[in-house]
């Protein structure tokens, strides 16, 4: 009896791609690029209130904070710095645009007074501890040990978004509304910064 000639997929020793492996890659890409930019813009928004209150007579106590704060952000940028670096995963395009938008944030609600900056800290740090809860869930399984430093960094951001209401937030002018615009701002940024 003859010999069945080999059948194409038996011949072919080149691994087809699995459903689900490039999306991964990809998916992951997105994570470190977008919780860099986050970090990123937070470092500028701490670092433009803090330029607003220093040097000004009785506003060094919040100089202070928003140094500190500052501090612990630059230790999640230089993080996920790394990561990108060491993963051939580029920062998004909306860098410059994002430092811009972040030193007048930033500013513009140290210069209304400290309960909006405080506003803005609780709005900013209430969008992205969620979106790091959601990260978290999803990277539990896949990588246990960025979901572990996600979780740092998310319980790092919810002190300042205490230390935010503690200290005022909301009882600055037009609270609701200069929450609700900060935080849809930060979801955009967040849709955007995923993409591109």
């Amino acid at each position: 009896m003859p010999a069945h000639p080999a059948s194409d997929t038996e011949t072919r020793r080149v691994p087809l791609p699995r459903p689900g492996r490039g999306a991964s890659k990809r998916r992951r890409d997105e994570i470190l690029r977008v919780d860099h930019a986050g970090e990123y813009a937070a470092v500028h928004i701490y670092r433009a209130q803090r330029a607003v209150f220093e040097g000004r007579a009785g506003k060094e106590a919040i100089a202070a904070d928003m140094e500190e704060m500052r501090g612990q952000e630059q230790v999640h940028l230089d993080r996920f710095q790394a990561l990108l670096k060491a993963e051939n995963v580029r920062p998004t395009v909306m860098t410059p645009l994002w430092r811009v938008a972040a030193l007048a944030l930033g500013a513009g609600t140290a210069l209304i007074g400290e309960k909006a900056a405080h506003a803005c800290t609780e709005a900013v740090e209430s969008v992205i501890e969620e979106h790091y809860a959601d990260q978290i869930a999803e990277m539990q399984d896949q990588d246990p040990a960025l979901a572990a430093e996600l979780t740092r960094f998310r319980e790092e951001e919810l002190a300042h978004h205490d230390h935010a209401i503690e200290h005022g937030s909301r009882d600055a002018p037009a609270y609701e509304l200069l929450s609700a615009v900060i935080k849809a701002g930060c979801r955009v940024a967040i849709k955007v910064s995923e993409k591109i």
